[in-house]
């Protein structure tokens, strides 16, 4: 089982200078980071993260980040099971980042 965090708590992670920061690691398509991404996130499509997995930093927190949180989970378990020590699932996505978080930020 993977951990989630939602997006008041990343948030407020992000906001907290004095705690280690996550790597975003946004797994959406191309057209869907187009539209709407969280700042500073790392854009890699979900069907390239075992090619370009060496990328990833093992000694930071990643947080995994798609549209409503479905591919973002599959892809924390993926990065888990691959032995990433630190992941998480940001819990609804950007969906929920844009509501709850970044009201400007598009929906779709």
């Amino acid at each position: 089982m993977l951990r989630e965090i939602t997006a008041r708590d990343l948030a407020a992670w992000l906001a907290d200078s004095g705690k280690q920061q996550p790597l975003l690691l946004d797994v959406r398509e191309d057209w869907e980071v187009q539209l709407a991404s969280i700042a500073g996130s790392l854009h890699i499509p979900m069907s390239l993260i075992p090619l370009r997995m060496s990328e990833l930093p093992d000694e930071q927190p990643i947080v995994t980040v798609c549209h409503h949180g479905v591919r973002s989970y599959q892809v924390g378990l993926y990065l888990a099971n691959a032995g990433f020590e630190q992941v998480l699932s940001l819990q609804g996505g950007v969906d929920a980042w844009a509501s709850e978080v970044d009201p400007a930020m598009a929906h779709y």
